[in-house]
């Protein structure tokens, strides 16, 4: 029988790419996300271009009871669960103190707390077969500091210890734990992501995602068209290489150079910091600093770890 993986936040972008690269490559697949209509969707373009087997559960990764009744399908359906993909998420970009406490709680509940849920509901049958692959898709975010995201790199960073951790803890066990951490990525995820404005009074996440968020929208739209961002794809195609290589952590793009350079020099964002104050014009000195640098360029910045 052919392997089975789990997919959240499947029905757009990264999610939506994963699964076609993992159905081409052979798997059963069953796919989650919030929107039931892009989440069908999503199930009939795979069925009708790929002949792929779909299950497509809509699920809130923030509310565990349906968390655990998408394992539960999915188990019902296949009977078992190879590989989880994590990958749900939220992007919040703002000033700290524009940042209130709900807007924090909105993107852990989504960003850490939905891959904890998940990571929860799928282990105990992963560990009775002794087998399989937790992957969890983070960000540059969580490798790096980035300008007007304290909340979202937080949230990414959290991921990112998770990770690692659990990977220490279920290595013995037969179950892989992989981080694979794009850089920016042109996908449509800009229609739900929070923006705060730097000037004006705070307001409920729900309301802060349906402005304009002036200032930092347009430095997020800067960074997007920049010459490293990535496409929904390339991450793709990096999760399944991981996946097949049973790699520990990969940084997508160009966003590794970035990384490369942040982790031999981490002292140089006190100089970065002061001539770059957008995210698109950070990633660029940091991105420069890797090229430049001959120890980064000497090791090849070979960050997908095996």
């Amino acid at each position: 029988m052919a392997d089975v993986v789990l997919i959240t936040g499947a029905s757009e972008g990264i999610g939506r790419a994963t699964a076609f690269t993992f159905a081409r490559g052979g798997y059963r697949l069953a796919l989650a996300a919030r929107t039931a209509e892009t989440l069908k969707q999503t199930a009939i373009d795979l069925e009708q271009s790929l002949n792929a087997e779909v299950l497509a559960v809509p699920t809130d990764v923030t509310q565990p009871e349906q968390v655990q009744n998408l394992v539960e399908r999915t188990l019902e359906r296949y009977g078992r669960i190879d590989c989880l993909i994590n990958n749900a998420g939220i992007c919040m970009s703002g000033p700290f103190l524009q940042t209130t406490p709900e807007h924090w709680q909105a993107l852990m509940a989504v960003n850490f707390w939905g891959y904890l849920h998940t990571i929860r509901a799928v282990l105990p049958d992963m560990l009775k077969r002794k087998k399989g692959q937790i992957i969890n898709v983070g960000s540059i975010g969580g490798k790096m500091p980035l300008p007007q995201m304290s909340a979202y790199c937080a949230s990414k960073y959290a991921v990112s210890g998770l990770t690692e951790a659990l990977r220490l803890e279920l290595q013995p066990q037969g179950i892989q734990v992989i981080g694979v951490h794009p850089g920016i990525v042109s996908s449509n995820f800009l229609k739900r992501a929070i923006f705060l404005d730097e000037v004006g009074p705070a307001s409920s996440p729900d309301s802060q995602a349906q402005t304009s968020g002036g200032k930092a929208r347009e430095q997020m739209q800067q960074a997007l068209e920049s010459f490293w961002v990535s496409q929904p794809e390339e991450v793709a195609e990096a999760i399944w290489d991981a996946a097949r290589q049973s790699k520990s952590e990969v940084v997508v793009g160009m966003a590794q150079w970035a990384v490369g350079a942040y982790t031999l020099f981490p002292g140089m964002g006190r100089l970065i910091a002061p001539e770059c104050s957008s995210l698109a014009q950070v990633l660029g000195c940091w991105i420069i600093s890797g090229f430049a640098d001959p120890a980064i360029a000497g090791r090849g910045l070979n960050l997908g770890i095996v």
